[in-house]
């Protein structure tokens, strides 16, 4: 895919460089590839998001695509319950692709201090590309049959 390249390096500059969790580097990732702009409060609002505070339950990655998918989707004019029913159709096919939406699941280590830095860089750049392929970019069978977008990177 030709954004994969665009994706590993940003997933690695985000976590190594500016030590972002995967909430954050996914949804930064993602708007830099559709160009779209994401204030500081939303940026804010994700700190805890990863494993709802690190408790283990849903993925930050997976909320970051949802979030995505909602600030995508407004600025594309559907409606709230459009909205509504692609993000379910996400998190079923998320669920369907990785086996979970928890992080529990998805990184059973956990979070502990002992544990080495970013252990989640793969399965971020994984799942940055299901949503990609999710939203139809690039893909001839596309999951999602709402236009949310054309991606570009520059």
């Amino acid at each position: 895919m030709q954004y994969q390249r665009f994706i590993d390096e940003k997933v690695h500059k985000y976590y190594w460089n500016d030590n972002l969790n995967c909430t954050t580097t996914s949804l930064l990732t993602l708007s830099e590839i559709f160009h779209a702009n994401l204030c500081s409060q939303i940026l804010d609002a994700v700190t805890g998001m990863p494993g709802a505070g690190r408790y283990g339950a849903q993925c930050g990655l997976v909320g970051s695509s949802l979030m995505f998918i909602g600030i995508q989707g407004k600025s594309k004019g559907l409606e709230h319950e459009e909205i509504v029913t692609i993000c379910h159709d996400f998190a079923k096919g998320f669920e369907e692709e990785f086996g979970s939406l928890d992080c529990r699941d998805l990184r059973p280590q956990g979070f502990n201090p002992d544990n080495p830095p970013h252990l989640c860089e793969d399965i971020t750049k994984k799942a940055i590309l299901f949503t990609l392929s999710y939203l139809n970019v690039n893909n001839e069978d596309p999951i999602c049959k709402h236009d949310l977008g054309s991606p570009s990177i520059t």
